[in-house]
């Protein structure tokens, strides 16, 4: 190997190098800033999963989505309550500066809203059952009228 191919390969592994440590520079700022803001939204996720207004909220939607003929799926992801029917989703996200409700709509957010913890959950649970589309009628074959 000629001194210019080695010099070459050097400068080489040198901008590598320095590639490789401005993405690890990027990389440890995005996780400490995830991290910052999952301790500044751990007093909401706690007050959120721990408090009455969750299991209120899940009431509530029982209780409507059962007039409704609505059957709402419910989950824990984490620190997030996710609630789904008829391809719509709730969730009610702690952020660090209290609880977001996003409303989703075919897997894009339609909108969101801040909740107050102490506040009645009916209302959020009424909000959403309200925008979920309609029931469609069942279909009527004609051997049914046979």
């Amino acid at each position: 190997m000629s001194f210019l191919d080695n010099l070459e390969s050097n400068l080489k592994n040198m901008e590598s190098r320095e590639e490789r440590g401005e993405q690890q520079v990027r990389h440890k700022r995005s996780r400490d800033a995830e991290r910052a803001r999952a301790e500044a939204s751990a007093v909401f996720a706690e007050q959120l999963k721990k408090g009455p207004y969750a299991s209120e909220l899940l009431k509530q939607v029982t209780r409507l989505g059962h007039a409704t003929r609505t059957k709402a799926h419910i989950a824990w992801l984490g620190t997030t309550l996710r609630l789904e029917a008829r391809g719509h989703r709730l969730e009610l996200r702690p952020t660090p500066d209290g609880v977001a409700a996003v409303f989703i709509e075919n897997n894009l957010e339609a909108r969101t809203v801040p909740v107050d913890l102490g506040g009645n959950p009916e209302k959020l649970a009424r909000q959403w059952l309200e925008s979920l589309p309609p029931i469609p009628p069942p279909e009527v074959l004609p051997e049914d009228f046979e």
